[in-house]
């Protein structure tokens, strides 16, 4: 079967689980069913591709991937932001910040995890799962296999995060609202704090919801910023570096600013998240394909290691950081 045919079968097949009710329930999103397809397929799969097929495939995890990131965009506004207050902003930026920087420093420093293996799981940990990775892939230009083995870390841990909320609430001593607060500043993948916070209640999901978008949207100018960081030096541009300029993330905050200023008509703001949607679950699929059982055992423990003490340092930390911050 070509690629062409293939891959939208297989991001169409992980859109339509995502909404089944069990599925929908244990907080699996399309992103993940996707890739988890995807890799099925490319294991039985051992075929020589043609041209076409490949440069469909690159098309999807390129072209694909930023214009689902930018149509996102569309899914967030301002006002989101000022119904829940300014601390909710400042735990999401802390949260992100710090669970970025020991992640990256830990898996570098004490792990010896290469760069980019550090960085992408620090990020999908710190800020929305498997679409952080992917528009942090942008920046990097990782391999493919520390492309996969960081989506799978986060899957993994945000999985069992999610289910570990209705526990911790029992012993929380936090109102509904407050504990959806904590869930949508700690937890992984939006689908994950969607089925965390209606584990709870009604107002503990849509607190969940709101601060978890608003960590999203902080997505783009982090992007912004570790791209800044990872630009080349004056000397090296001197010698021919390129300047990493992630333009795609203009086109998020773009979209963005244009869902808060103006109306958009309801059934067209759901065509553009379903586009959005179903671009990222096709360049989750491409990844998928191209992706061995035998990368991620390759990997080792190490990046499992990491992944749990950013999963202890969001539940713990992030705790305590919810009682300091939104009791202010």
């Amino acid at each position: 079967m070509p690629r062409s045919l293939l891959l939208p079968i297989i991001a169409a097949l992980a859109l339509g689980l995502a909404h089944l009710e069990p599925v929908a329930s244990i907080g699996l999103s399309a992103l993940p069913l996707a890739i988890l397809m995807g890799m099925i397929w490319g294991h039985f799969d051992h075929r020589v591709l043609s041209f076409a097929d490949n440069r469909f495939t690159l098309f999807c995890q390129q072209r694909l991937l930023r214009t689902g990131i930018v149509l996102f965009g569309f899914s967030l506004s301002l006002e989101q932001i000022l119904a829940v207050g300014w601390q909710a902003l400042l735990l999401d930026a802390v949260t992100i910040l710090s669970i970025f920087s020991v992640g990256t420093w830990i898996g570098i420093r004490f792990f010896k995890l290469h760069r980019d293996v550090a960085i992408l799981t620090s990020v999908g940990s710190a800020i929305c799962g498997a679409a952080a990775v992917l528009a942090t892939e942008s920046v990097l230009k990782p391999k493919q296999q520390h492309v996969t083995v960081a989506v799978a870390t986060v899957v993994l841990f945000g999985t069992l995060a999610m289910f570990s909320y209705p526990l911790i609430y029992q012993f929380a001593g936090m109102s509904e609202s407050a504990f959806g607060i904590y869930i949508g500043s700690t937890v992984h993948e939006v689908a994950q704090a969607v089925a965390a916070g209606g584990s709870i209640s009604g107002e503990a999901l849509q607190t969940a919801v709101v601060v978890k978008l608003i960590r999203v949207m902080l997505l783009a100018p982090f992007i912004l910023l570790l791209s800044a960081h990872l630009s080349p030096t004056t000397d090296e541009k001197a010698k021919g570096g390129t300047i990493i300029i992630p333009w795609f993330v203009f086109g998020f905050i773009a979209a963005t600013a244009v869902n808060s200023l103006t109306a958009i008509p309801e059934p067209a703001l759901q065509l553009i998240k379903l586009s959005s949607q179903f671009s990222l679950a096709l360049a989750m699929a491409a990844l998928g394909l191209q992706t061995r059982w035998a990368t991620i055992k390759q990997a080792g423990a190490k990046p499992l290691l990491l992944a749990l003490i950013l999963f202890l340092l969001l539940i713990v930390g992030g705790y305590f950081l919810n009682l300091l911050l939104i009791r202010l």
